[in-house]
C-alpha cells in the first residue's frame, strides 16, 4: 500500500504475536530501494515480504539500503537471509551492533547473567529458572547479519526525493532510531511511538542504569517535530504524535504513582511490586502471564523503580543477596 507519494508500507507476518505482523516501509530511490525495518525469519514472513516486492515490480536485489530502527528480532530477524540473497547495505545504531553478539550468537553467557539478575530481583528460583530461558525460542527467528555502516544519530542522507534525518531515540531498545522526513513532515517511528499501545522499557543488563528516563526524553524530543504523519512499526499509521506522546508520558506517570501506593506499605523486591500491578497483556496479572511476559513485566517494573530512584523517591538497598526497594526516609 502506498502511504505517501513513493512511499510503500509492506506488512511482515509475526508469528504467533497479538501484534500480527510488523510494518516495513519501501521508498523508492534512483538507484534501488531504502526498506526500513525486515521482520522475523520465517519462511512465511519471508514469503510475504516477496510476494510485496513482487506486486510492486521489485526484488530483494532492488534493496540498496536496509535501516534497522533496533535488533529486536520481529524488526531484525530476517536482515542476514536478505543479505545473504542481495548487494544489500545494512545499518544500524552503534549500540544496537554491540548487542549482536551476545544475544544471538553467545548467548549462553548472557542468559546465565539474567538468571542470576532476576534472583536478585527477587523473583523466586522456581519461577527465575523459565524467566531466564523464555527469549530462547526467539533465536529461531533470526539469522544475524552485521551493519556495514553504523549510526550514531544526527546523520542526514539523502534518498531519491526525500531528505532523512537519523534521531537516536533510546528506551525501547538502547540504540532504538526513527527517520525524520522534515520538509514532507513524516516520521518513522519504529516501536518508539505507537498509536494505542506502549513499548516494553525495561531495565536490565544491556538497557543502561535509566532506560525509562531516557526513553522520556527520547519522547520529549521527537514530541517538538513539525509532524503530519508518523509511519509506526506495528497497528496503524497516525497523525497526532504531540498528543500521543503526551498519552504515554501520562501512562508511565500513572504506573510511577502505583508504584509509590505499593512501595508506601513498605519496602518490597521488584518482582513483588510487578505481582501488584496490572498488564495490558492477555492474563492481566503477572502469574498469569506466559513467562517471557513475566520478565518483560518484572523488568519494566524495574525500569520505574530505577527512574524513581534517580529521582530521589526510590531508594535501594540489599539483604541477603536481593534488592529491595523503599521509599526515601524524609531529611
Amino acid at each position: 500500500m502506498e502511504v505517501f507519494p513513493g512511499v510503500f508500507q509492506l506488512k511482515v507476518p509475526i508469528p504467533n504475536n497479538p501484534l500480527g505482523h510488523l510494518n516495513s516501509y519501501l521508498i523508492r530511490g534512483d538507484k534501488g530501494c531504502l526498506l526500513i525495518d525486515a521482520g522475523w525469519n520465517t519462511e512465511d514472513a519471508f514469503q510475504a515480504l516477496h510476494g510485496q516486492l513482487e506486486s510492486l515490480g521489485l526484488g530483494f536485489r532492488d534493496i540498496a539500503v536496509v535501516i534497522v530502527t533496533h535488533v529486536h528480532p520481529d524488526h531484525y530477524g530476517l536482515a542476514g537471509r536478505i543479505k545473504q540473497i542481495s548487494p544489500t547495505r545494512f545499518a544500524f545504531h552503534i549500540w544496537e551492533k554491540a548487542l549482536i553478539e551476545s544475544r544471538y550468537v553467545h548467548f549462553s553467557e548472557l542468559q546465565r547473567k539474567i538468571g542470576h539478575f532476576l534472583r536478585r530481583h527477587g523473583v523466586p528460583v522456581d519461577i527465575a529458572d523459565p524467566l531466564e530461558k523464555a527469549s530462547l525460542p526467539a533465536l529461531d527467528f533470526v539469522t544475524v547479519a552485521w551493519p556495514d555502516e553504523v549510526l550514531y544519530g544526527g546523520e542526514n542522507f539523502a534518498f531519491g526525493e526525500f531528505e532523512f534525518e537519523v534521531l537516536w531515540t533510546p528506551g525501547h531498545s538502547p540504540g532504538h532510531v526513527c527517520l525524520y522526513e522534515p520538509t514532507k513532515k513524516i516520521l518513522f517511528s519504529g516501536d518508539h511511538v505507537l498509536p494505542t499501545i506502549t513499548p516494553n522499557v525495561s531495565y536490565h543488563l544491556q538497557s543502561g542504569s535509566n532506560p525509562l528516563g531516557d526513553f522520556i526524553n527520547s519522547l520529549h524530543q521527537v514530541q517538538r517535530l513539525p509532524v503530519s504523519l508518523i509511519l509506526p512499526a506495528h497497528e496503524d499509521i497516525f497523525t497526532d504524535l504531540a498528543a500521543r506522546v503526551d498519552e504515554i508520558i501520562h501512562h508511565h506517570e500513572d504506573r510511577k504513582q502505583r508504584i509509590l501506593e505499593a512501595l508506601d506499605r513498605g519496602p518490597k523486591t521488584a518482582y513483588s511490586i510487578a505481582k501488584q500491578l496490572t498488564w495490558n497483556v492477555p492474563g492481566n496479572k503477572l502469574l498469569r502471564l506466559e513467562a517471557l511476559q513475566q520478565r518483560f513485566a518484572v523488568m519494566e517494573t524495574l525500569s520505574h523503580l530505577e527512574l524513581l530512584r534517580m529521582e530521589g523517591q526510590v531508594e535501594r538497598a540489599s539483604h541477603d543477596g536481593v534488592w529491595w526497594y523503599g521509599l526515601c526516609s524524609p531529611r
